[in-house]
């Protein structure tokens, strides 16, 4: 069954990230089952690269596409014990007290969500992204209570073939938007892109 096409889209929900767990000797990611990231207020990613124009024959002969990928910032209500651990470096030790280290390796993932539309959900993925960590900040309680939230600049990267990111829209069939939050989605071109680059080496 084909989905609707949106004509607007709000909000954000279900925000998840998978873990890169390994590269193979071609440069392909294995992604970790992606986890879901509760109390997600806000995304704002903004793309990273400028067009630059080559000129020859006294005029534009070709223009360059620099797509560096995005910058941004996520904001949720709690960074949770699991990213912490599993993509800040962080470590729980054996009085179950959550310990940060200037040693410590943060690790790439993917970044999964999605925007409601009028229609139906879009759903998106960042495919290689890392995280820096978060201000603490907060204050004292007076007559109202305010919530404090946190904020979690974002990279996001191409892969080594090239791919940067994906989205659902009204041409996705259903057994791939079903499973959008089951595993990571790569496009098959991407698999061809990087294996016919391989076998040019």
């Amino acid at each position: 069954m084909a989905l609707q096409k949106n004509k607007v889209k709000f909000g954000l929900n279900k925000v998840h990230f998978a873990k890169i767990t390994s590269w193979s000797n071609e440069g392909v990611p294995t992604f970790a089952t992606p986890v879901r990231l509760p109390g997600a207020v806000s995304l704002s990613v903004d793309a990273n690269g400028e067009m630059e124009n080559f000129y020859a024959d006294d005029g534009v002969y070709y223009v360059l596409n620099n797509n560096a990928g995005y910058d941004g910032e996520l904001e949720i209500a709690l960074i949770t014990t699991e990213f912490a651990t599993t993509i800040l470096g962080e470590q729980l030790d054996s009085k179950g007290v959550l310990v940060e280290r200037n040693d410590a390796e943060f690790a790439q993932f993917a970044l999964l969500f999605e925007f409601t539309g009028d229609k139906n959900k879009i759903r998106h993925v960042l495919y290689c992204c890392t995280a820096s960590r978060p201000a603490n900040e907060g204050e004292t309680t007076e007559e109202s209570k305010s919530v404090k939230t946190e904020k979690l600049k974002l990279k996001a990267a191409a892969l080594p073939s090239g791919l940067v990111k994906s989205k659902t829209c009204e041409s996705t069939d259903e057994t791939t938007y079903n499973n959008w939050y089951n595993s990571v989605y790569i496009p098959a071109a991407a698999n061809a892109n990087t294996t016919k680059s391989a076998s040019e080496k």
